[in-house]
């Protein structure tokens, strides 16, 4: 099969590195009509991982079912118009097409001249000089890469280099999940009296100005006012928009603790509003270390399994860095091997637990906090997990807190959010300034991309905590260190 470009000069050869295709699969059929490379030491680097048990190994996997796919509609090492495969449910295929035009897929198996400085045969080099040698022959060449190291070289070269784009969002404008406005104090008022108020009242007030012209901001579902008086700071209201309707109610925040915890600031009052509405059936919580995300969330998923028994049962999680890696090499049974991993959630339950008004409290056991927790794991009501044996699951009736959840690529959390089953609430948390995968940053993780692709959908809500409240000295190095 011809590789002539399908629409003139102009299309582009992106050499794929391995990383790219591990980190999304179907990342073969994002670049529309341009032509997709893949260096031959790239398939080796996928044959030696294909035999992985984690998510790693199943994307290798996944990506050679593509190829395989592509191999019977023509040679792969002479290119394949990937629109001429039949349609693959669940994959990027259906979306790649731009006006009819389909790009090809092609294995490069030729040995290229490398530069001195390329001399080193390991994979990185070997999958570059397929990236040179098309800029060499004039061609529109890429390098698309996940890791820095690879792109600086690759760009020291004078290649073209890029990040793998498609799956990224502007992490310097991430949806807050909140709009302030300064509006008079009498519509504050009046919408707390009437429990209501029509967006239509707030038009005016949502209107911007911008370069001449102006326009109205929207207000998508779930997503909160900050009312302020513009006469009296002090005097400021929170409001929602509901789901599916043209009105905000007020948001005045639980009157009595939840397991033991009140909300410290008005995002944290946004996010227990979140928490505790069940209609509400995915809630991602961002922020720095110690505004109160994970507690929030395990404190309400508390109060909701342990006290209304809304849910079945509590499952925490978090994912053992990267996703999927195995914790073999902890001492101890599997047990033994989480505490490590999730003491940090051991330490919310605990603070939870210690707590006036916690479930529990009040009762005429003489229980410890860790015995508590304890018994609740051993009744099943408590069910702690690395995010390892989440796959293949289906989980309902149970409110599910992931945290650490910026670690997560958007396909993990594709993976993760499809596990749900019916009557299922699930929360993530994370801080997107602390992540500790090579492959990730910002505006790539799982986390970030989630915010951005559901915001305004009825069955999401977001907000985003700005202000520590672990303690004085956490909140002194938070802002000087």
């Amino acid at each position: 099969m011809a590789e002539s470009p399908p629409v003139g000069e102009s299309v582009k050869h992106f050499v794929l590195d391995t990383n790219v295709l591990l980190h999304n699969p179907d990342a073969l059929f994002v670049f529309e009509e341009n032509h997709v490379v893949i260096p031959f030491p790239v398939i080796e680097e996928l044959d030696k991982m294909k035999r992985r048990e984690d998510d790693v190994g199943r994307s290798a996997r996944e990506v050679i079912r593509h190829l395989d796919r592509l191999r019977e509609v023509g040679r792969l090492t002479e290119g394949v118009k990937w629109g001429d495969l039949p349609a693959m449910p669940g994959t990027a295929w259906s979306i790649g097409q731009r006006n009819g035009q389909v790009g090809t897929v092609r294995i490069d198996a030729d040995e290229h001249e490398r530069p001195e400085l390329l001399r080193d045969p390991k994979a990185d080099n070997l999958i570059i000089a397929v990236a040179l040698s098309l800029h060499k022959a004039g061609k529109r060449a890429v390098f698309v890469s996940k890791d820095l190291s690879a792109r600086i070289k690759s760009d020291a070269l004078g290649i073209q280099t890029e990040d793998f784009e498609n799956q990224k969002v502007d992490a310097d404008r991430l949806y807050t999940g909140y709009i302030e406005l300064e509006v008079p104090g009498d519509l504050i008022d009046r919408m707390y009296d009437e429990r209501l108020l029509p967006i239509e009242e707030l038009k005016s007030f949502l209107t911007v100005e911008s370069n001449g012209s102006s326009h109205v901001r929207e207000v998508l579902a779930n997503q909160f006012l900050l009312l302020r008086d513009d006469s009296d700071e002090h005097h400021t209201g929170i409001a929602r928009r509901m789901a599916d309707t043209d009105q905000v109610v007020p948001v005045t925040g639980p009157r009595r603790p939840v397991s033991g915890i009140l909300a410290r600031n008005l995002q944290q009052t946004m996010a227990l509003d979140l928490l505790l509405d069940d209609q509400v059936k995915l809630i991602t919580l961002l922020g720095p270390a110690g505004t109160g995300k994970t507690l929030l969330a395990l404190a309400a998923a508390m109060a909701k399994v342990m006290q209304e028994e809304r849910y079945e049962k509590l499952l925490a999680a978090r994912p053992i860095m990267p996703l999927g890696r195995d914790i073999g090499f902890l001492p101890g049974d599997k047990d033994e091997k989480l505490t490590a991993w999730m003491q940090p959630i051991f330490d919310n339950l605990t603070y939870l637990f210690s707590t006036k008004g916690a479930p529990g409290q009040g009762t005429a056991d003489s229980h410890t906090s860790e015995q508590r927790i304890q018994r609740l794991m051993a009744d099943g009501k408590l069910v702690l997990e690395p995010l390892t044996y989440i796959r293949g699951r289906s989980i309902p009736h149970q409110f599910m807190v992931v945290d650490e959840a910026q670690n997560l690529t958007p396909h993990e959390v594709k993976t993760i959010a499809s596990r749900v089953g019916e009557g299922t609430k699930l929360v993530l948390t994370g801080d997107i300034q602390q992540i500790d995968n090579p492959y990730l940053d910002a505006s790539s993780n799982g986390l970030s991309y989630t915010v951005e692709k559901l915001k305004g959908e009825p069955l999401f809500g977001h907000v985003m905590l700005a202000r520590s409240e672990r303690s004085d000295l956490a909140s002194l190095a938070a802002a000087k260190l």
